[in-house]
């Protein structure tokens, strides 16, 4: 089966710095693959050149077996790739439901009518809020969202991304900035969508205990290069991996494991 994300030698080079370096990826239909790595591994600019928010200077990426090296973040978004940032995206002045109204009327293509009061579109307020209760956001839905908590803020940035109904939700860090608090609640919200069974997650994350009961997969980067992808087990079980986090040496010769 053609893989719905894939990636042939995918690279881009900052100067003389190559920050994503030749990686060839494949991830498939449905399924939870978590990208971890240091701190400046590559991680983000790997998204980024998915998602259309930076341009590859090699390699190319497919969906769905067709090239959109080519295509803008929006094209990309329109074709079915949702992608969060590691800073909230939402918009603080408008209430919770506005927010995620907003993202559904963009689903459908209904321009704002400033001479139709917002009841008037009752089933677009309907689905986002049985979003809202998805994301455990239902008893916030008329607070404006800049009094949110951290948290909360990234709930919402979720919920946009699934009131667009892409086919992959791109999560960058969705516990970034986040008390020891707050972290149960975001992963519980992750782990239900993926429970649902309905959507591929590509989800980046550097702390690797948050995501191994989660992931299906876990790919490895490691100064722009594909170290392992695999299994959580195999990922833990894999010495490269465990002294590249350790700080251990690193070979620029090693192929992929």
């Amino acid at each position: 089966m053609e893989p719905i994300i894939r990636t042939e030698n995918l690279s881009i080079s900052f100067g003389g710095h190559k920050a994503v370096d030749r990686v060839n990826f494949e991830m498939p239909e449905k399924h939870f693959k978590s990208i971890i790595g240091p701190n400046g591994a590559g991680k983000t600019t790997f998204f980024n050149l998915i998602s259309g928010e930076l341009k590859n200077t090699e390699g190319d990426v497919f969906f769905k077996g067709k090239s959109i090296a080519n295509l803008s973040s929006v094209e990309r978004t329109r074709l079915g790739l949702g992608r969060s940032f590691q800073i909230t995206n939402v918009f603080p002045n408008l209430t919770v439901l506005e927010n995620v109204r907003l993202a559904v009327q963009s689903k459908e293509k209904i321009r704002f009518n400033p001479f139709k009061h917002y009841l008037h579109y009752k089933k677009i307020t309907e689905e986002a809020l049985t979003i809202l209760e998805q994301v455990l956001l239902e008893n916030k839905a008329h607070h404006i969202a800049s009094q949110l908590a951290h948290g909360e803020k990234r709930k919402l940035e979720i919920a946009m991304l699934l009131a667009l109904d892409t086919e992959v939700l791109m999560l960058d860090e969705p516990t970034a900035g986040m008390s020891l608090e707050e972290v149960p609640a975001i992963l519980d919200v992750i782990k239900s969508i993926k429970n649902r069974g309905d959507k591929t997650i590509l989800l980046i994350e550097h702390k690797m205990d948050m995501i191994l009961d989660l992931s299906d997969s876990i790919m490895v980067l490691f100064n722009g290069k594909l170290l392992a992808d695999g299994t959580p087990k195999e990922i833990m079980d894999n010495t490269t991996v465990q002294n590249a986090y350790l700080g251990g040496l690193y070979d620029d010769e090693l192929v992929e494991t």
